[in-house]
This record gives C-alpha cells, structure tokens and sequence, in this order.
C-alpha cells in the first residue's frame, strides 16, 4: 500500500515563515515612506499639526518688496 507524501517539512515551514516576514517587512517599509512624504508635504504647506516650524514672518517680506 502506498503512502502519503508528507506535505510540510521543517525547512518548508521556515521558508514559508522567511517569506512571509519578508512581505510583511515591505509592506511596513512602504507605509513608513509614504508617511514621511505626506509629514514633509503637511510641512512645505504649512497644515503640519505634528511639528511646529518656525516661519518668517509674511508682513515683513511683502512690506520690504513694496520698498
């Protein structure tokens, strides 16, 4: 009588295991660039809620090209 070929061995399982870390590892790298790019846009836009930046003062640059 014949046997069942065993599907699952030890180092399957752990290539599964590699892979499947590795997809969640790029996925997370994504989600963290694409983050960062939207903190760098609210930033440049100046609708940042997260940072405070220091801005110049706009009175003052349009009352010295008026000059």
């Amino acid at each position: 009588m014949a046997v069942q070929k065993k599907r699952t061995s030890i180092s399957n399982i752990s290539k599964k295991r590699i892979r499947k870390n590795i997809l969640k590892m790029k996925g997370y790298r994504a989600a963290i660039k694409n983050k960062s790019f939207f903190h760098r846009k609210s930033l440049s836009t100046g609708n940042s809620k997260s940072f405070f930046v220091q801005q110049t003062s706009k009175k003052v640059l349009e009352y010295s090209k008026l000059i």
